[in-house]
């Protein structure tokens, strides 16, 4: 991921962007990124635990504190300050993506949906 600095999925995006204010757990980033989006965005258990060790070994998070809550291990997660970057990247991306569409949408006088 860090090679290339291709584009983050839209999971990815929500999950390092739901790590900006310190470390979360499964559950929380689950829940920051449907908060973030709305409602729109749901990641299920999978999706996130898979995108988490993708992100991982691209050394965009790393692990952090473990407790056990109710019998169970709770691990936090980090960003790291290439995830930062990463996610910084992707969000200028977007923000130029969207530019030319709405640019041209509002020249033609076409209301963006």
């Amino acid at each position: 991921m860090t090679r290339s600095n291709p584009s983050l999925t839209e999971p990815q995006y929500f999950i390092l962007a739901a790590l900006l204010d310190g470390p979360l757990h499964g559950y929380g980033i689950i829940k920051a990124a449907e908060q973030a989006t709305g409602g729109r965005l749901r990641i299920a258990v999978g999706t996130l635990y898979g995108a988490l060790e993708r992100l991982e070994r691209a050394g965009l998070v790393a692990p952090g504190a473990e407790e056990i809550v109710d019998g169970r291990a709770r691990r936090y997660y980090l960003l790291t300050e290439e995830g930062t970057a990463a996610l910084d990247r992707e969000a200028l991306r977007m923000r130029q993506a969207a530019a030319v569409v709405l640019g041209r949408t509002r020249d033609t006088g076409v209301a963006p949906a």
